[in-house]
């Protein structure tokens, strides 16, 4: 996987700060585009995401052992690849075929869809894909 979970990431904790965290430790610019940060606030956590080969077990062995990550007490693990993804706000009554359908569109994924377990009461749905490609 190109992406690294930083995990235990406060709310005060600004993306910018974090932005700087990696350019530091990875010697790379996310002006320039080597990776991008999604900040996951319900979670505690962002997703880093790296855009060449950068080999992310390294990156974050040097994050999990950096005296400004520890402070913060931030750490990192790889992301594993999935085959499923939650998809929200599915309007009632969304039949599983037109979930599949989508999903199989070339515009919404081109992705081969195995299942689709529904969850109503939340208007989610859990799509199983093939193989990890599908959910990029």
């Amino acid at each position: 996987s190109n992406a690294v979970v930083l995990e235990n990431v406060k709310e005060t904790v600004k993306e910018c700060m974090l932005i700087l965290l990696v350019e530091n430790i990875s010697g790379l610019s996310e002006d320039d585009g080597d990776f991008s940060v999604e900040m996951i606030p319900e979670l505690h956590a962002a997703v880093v995401t790296f855009t060449g080969n950068t080999d992310t077990g390294e990156f974050a062995k040097k994050l999990n052992q950096n005296h400004r990550a520890k402070q913060q007490n931030i750490t990192a693990r790889c992301l594993e690849l999935t085959k499923s993804i939650r998809a929200e706000n599915i309007p009632p009554n969304t039949s599983s075929d037109y979930i599949t359908i989508y999903f199989e569109n070339k515009r919404n994924g081109d992705a081969q869809v195995m299942d689709v377990q529904q969850l109503p009461d939340e208007d989610a749905a859990i799509i199983t894909f093939s193989d990890h490609k599908g959910n990029a």
